[in-house]
């Protein structure tokens, strides 16, 4: 499948068929395609944590997901977390494939440009969270699987059910698997005109 139908093709499913499984080859291949993209000085700050014990899955879907059966049908549920302190956990080890000079220059912005902004750190976290959510989907997709990104759950809870570690931020889950029914019709995209800003947007009158 070309990219641009991929992009075009994936869609929020919501129906999927429980009994469906993923081979261990096909949940690699997804996980290694989804961990080529990008993030800000290759911190690489998610964590994926695989949503895979039934118990576990229905208890958030009965308890803290409002009942949405992806939770529970779909093949594979990945729950995006982020390290907001990746940035200060063994940097060098981002750029092991670089001479050493451009590593240690590289490290060095690194710590610069993180340190005591902690705004920062969550934001870049949540920024890796949804490029790689993105290329998650897009992988899914071009496999034949479809998918759903979710947030309609309790973050808060469902953080204390995986123990979080306190620099951690939650994001999204994705529910990966086949689709049983067509999904609705796309509800229809703004225009590029109301979406495309020439060079700024006006200044205030």
């Amino acid at each position: 499948m070309q990219v641009k139908d991929a992009i075009y093709q994936r869609r929020s499913t919501k129906a999927f068929d429980p009994a469906h499984k993923l081979t261990d080859a096909e949940e690699k291949e997804l996980l290694e395609a989804t961990i080529q993209s990008p993030t800000s000085f290759n911190i690489q700050h998610w964590r994926f944590v695989i949503l895979r014990d039934p118990e576990l899955r229905a208890k958030i879907r009965k308890e803290h997901g409002n009942d949405q059966s992806q939770i529970t049908d779909a093949s594979l549920l990945v729950l995006f977390t982020g390290d907001t302190k990746a940035w200060e956990k063994a940097p060098s080890r981002y750029w092991v494939n670089v001479p050493t000079d451009i590593s240690e220059m590289i490290v060095n912005w690194m710590g610069e440009f993180h340190q005591g902004r902690e705004w920062l750190q969550r934001d870049e976290a949540q920024r890796s969270i949804g490029m790689a959510m993105q290329t998650m989907m897009l992988a899914a997709q071009g496999m034949g699987y479809q998918s759903c990104p979710m947030i309609g759950f309790d973050i808060e809870a469902v953080a204390k059910l995986i123990h979080l570690p306190d620099d951690h931020v939650m994001g999204p889950m994705v529910a990966i698997g086949k689709g049983t029914k067509e999904p609705w019709p796309k509800p229809g995209q703004l225009s590029l005109e109301e979406l495309v800003v020439e060079n700024g947007f006006p200044p205030n009158a």
